[in-house]
């Protein structure tokens, strides 16, 4: 991974410059409306694991539109959804609290 220097080096913008400038400062609320939609999506990739949204959603008891919301970041997710979701995905999840 190239350093910021290198980046500038090169006119590359490194990628937290760019989210900065283009969803404010760490802490601010677009910053924190853009961490949560990224933590959405982020979420909802990883539930692309070689399974329809209708067989996701026919295992955690709930509707294809839900797991199709939840894909595109456009539902949050309260943690017990997200364990039986990880559950009918056989896997496993585990918070730390620090």
């Amino acid at each position: 991974m190239m350093t910021d220097k290198e980046l500038k080096e090169r006119d590359c913008t490194p990628i937290e410059d760019f989210i900065t400038e283009n969803f404010g400062c760490p802490g601010t609320a677009e910053r924190d409306e853009f961490e949560s939609g990224c933590e959405t999506f982020i979420i909802g990739e990883r539930l692309k694991a070689g399974m329809t949204q209708e067989q996701l959603a026919a295992r955690v008891g709930t509707k294809k539109s839900y797991i199709s919301r939840i894909e595109n970041g456009h539902a949050d997710i309260q943690l017990s959804t997200l364990f039986k979701i990880f559950q009918g995905l056989g896997r496993k999840i585990s918070f730390t609290i620090m």
